[in-house]
């Protein structure tokens, strides 16, 4: 199984990379919306990547760290969800933002993305609500979740998931409570 690319970018567009590695092969790489936005065209790139071979066809598809190719995995174990549609899933936002959508069960976040219908939504959220973690890709970050809990309370609340997110990461977390980090949030929010 091919599960990393080192190699200069040949070419980004229509959703592929082209990554043509030191030993002179191309390989091409349905990429994340992340990943396509960050991997330029002539820079030299390592790409975490997930080979599906299939009857008539070997795709590979590209991530840009572990959460996310992990996360894409849980997502092509559902039935009804292939790796095409995991990657539109992937492109709706953020590890935290999907991991928090499907952890609350959110339908109406989960069938924005073509090809997932009302049923296949509640199967990923029943499937994966228990796997998904909810992280946070930025080193304010303390590993017991709290941050996540505020983002949580602030969305059950009526915010939108991308503002609590932003409201939070700008907070100094440093040895104050769960409560404590929520009330400064509800401050800071607009």
């Amino acid at each position: 199984m091919i599960s990393l690319l080192r190699g200069k970018i040949d070419d980004n567009k229509n959703g592929q990379i082209l990554v043509l590695t030191t030993g002179g092969v191309g390989y091409s790489v349905f990429g994340s919306l992340t990943g396509l936005k960050k991997w330029k065209t002539g820079n030299e790139e390592t790409i975490l990547t997930y080979l599906v071979v299939r009857e008539n066809a070997m795709e590979l598809y590209g991530f840009v760290d572990d959460a996310e190719r992990e996360l894409f995995l849980h997502l092509i174990q559902v039935s009804g969800v292939g790796p095409k549609t995991a990657l539109h899933i992937l492109s709706l936002g953020t590890n935290a933002e999907i991991s928090l959508a499907i952890a609350r069960g959110d339908l109406n976040y989960l069938t924005k993305v073509s090809g997932i219908g009302k049923k296949t939504a509640e199967r990923i959220i029943v499937e994966l609500k228990e796997k998904v973690l909810v992280t946070f890709d930025d080193d304010k970050r303390d590993g017991s979740g709290v941050l996540g809990d505020v983002v949580e309370g602030l969305v059950s609340l009526g915010y939108a998931v991308n503002e609590a997110r932003e409201v939070v990461k700008k907070l100094n977390v440093q040895g104050k409570t769960t409560e404590q980090i929520l009330r400064e949030a509800l401050q800071n929010i607009k």
